[in-house]
Order: structure tokens, then sequence, then C-alpha cells
């Protein structure tokens, strides 16, 4: 008999290939599509788009690129947020990041990160241009905050954001305290500046729209300080 030495076809893994990541897209799927917009119609609009290009990218079932496992110092909180998620509005949610747990990536996105804020806060992204479901037109991710944290003054722009508390309390620009569920919207270019509560982590879903391009190079830079406090009257 003849001998085949060609190599094998390499073989793409699918999000249907691993249920456990694609449960989890269902639950943030799920989360926009159900979740209050409280009366408003760009928050109405924002999870529409959320929702209908989530789904779109579910039922194409697209490549799923497996990506180094890596911690932050922050990380250490992780648990304390999956415990305080079980007891909230998005446990549903929060409960299917646990399953992924060992293979996120957690990384800072910033050329240069304060020491400080280095030891207090990271993002991980699930979908998106980087995987490890890859997408194109849409970014979901999660962010977690120690607690007792000030995440600098800052904005994206082109880039419509949307923030989701899965687990403790927290406060945008510190004009009110937002609990497990409850929604915020930043519009491209909107400055936004996060604090958490005193006692316990806090654990975001974020949601990012915007052109391909944009999001595949969002260029994520943290306001100067002189603008900051520009912005904030001081």
């Amino acid at each position: 008999m003849p001998n085949d030495s060609s190599p094998a076809p390499e073989t793409i893994t699918r999000l249907m290939d691993r249920p456990d990541w694609l449960f989890l897209l269902r639950e943030f799927e799920a989360l926009y599509r159900f979740g209050s917009a409280g009366g408003s119609r760009p928050i109405r609009s924002h999870r529409k788009k959320v929702r209908d290009t989530l789904a779109a990218i579910i039922d194409a079932n697209p490549e799923l690129v497996a990506r180094a496992p890596q911690e932050k110092p922050v990380t250490a909180y992780l648990n304390r947020a999956f415990d305080k998620a079980e007891r909230g509005a998005v446990a549903g949610l929060g409960r299917a990041l646990s399953r992924v747990a060992d293979k996120l990536t957690w990384e800072y996105g910033y050329e240069k990160v304060p020491k400080a804020l280095a030891q207090k806060y990271a993002y991980c992204e699930v979908l998106g241009p980087r995987g490890p479901v890859k997408a194109e037109r849409l970014i979901l991710g999660f962010v977690l905050f120690a607690p007792r944290t000030t995440y600098p003054q800052h904005s994206h722009k082109e880039i419509e954001e949307s923030y989701i508390s899965v687990s403790g309390d927290w406060s945008e620009n510190e004009v009110a305290v937002h609990a497990p569920g409850s929604l915020i919207l930043n519009r491209p270019g909107d400055e936004h500046r996060i604090t958490t509560a005193e006692l316990e982590p806090c654990l975001l879903a974020y949601a990012w729209v915007g052109s391909e391009g944009k999001l595949a190079d969002p260029g994520m830079k943290l306001t100067s300080t002189r603008k900051a406090r520009m912005v904030q009257g001081i």
C-alpha cells in the first residue's frame, strides 16, 4: 500500500464544540434581551444592537481560539466576586463565567498602568477580535475591581459601551450607586470614572459596539490628569 505521509488536516474548534463558552454567551444574550431599559431610548437601542449582533454571532458558530490563561493581582478577589454573584440579580452570568475561570486571560489593556491601579484592576475579553470567541462587530468581556478602587477618568472614541454589574456595588462619576443587575451606557467619547465599595470586589460585564476597525484597535488611554480635572470642574 502507498505510504501517505501528508499531515492530517488541522481541526478548527468552534463555539458549539465548547458548551461552557456557548452558555456563557447565551447568558449574556439573555441579559441584554430581558433586562430593563428603564424607559431610556438610547439604552433600549443599545440593548437591541448587542443582543441582535450576539445572536447572529452565536448562530454563525464562530471559531474558538484558545488564549493562554493569565492572572493579575486583582484576580485574588475573583472567587469572592463569584460568591457574591450567586446571591445577586445576575447569578446565571456569574455562574457561567466561573465555569471558564481557569481559561480566562486577564490583562490591563493600557501601555502604561499606574502601579496602584495594576494591583486593583484587570479585564478579560471573552468575545471579540482577539477571542477566545472570534467576532469582529462586538466585544464582550468582564472587568474586575478590588475594594476601594478608583478607575481613572477615561473615554472610548467611536465605541459605545455598557456596563452591567454582576457582583458588588459601584459608582460612575460619583453620582449614583449601582447594584448588581444595573446597566450604565457610555456613548462614544463620554468621560467616565468608576469607584467601588469599601469592603467587597466588583465584577462588571461590558459590551462594546463599534466599527470593525475601531474594535480591532481601540487605542485605550486614560485621560490626562489636567483634562480629568477640567471635566470634573475641579
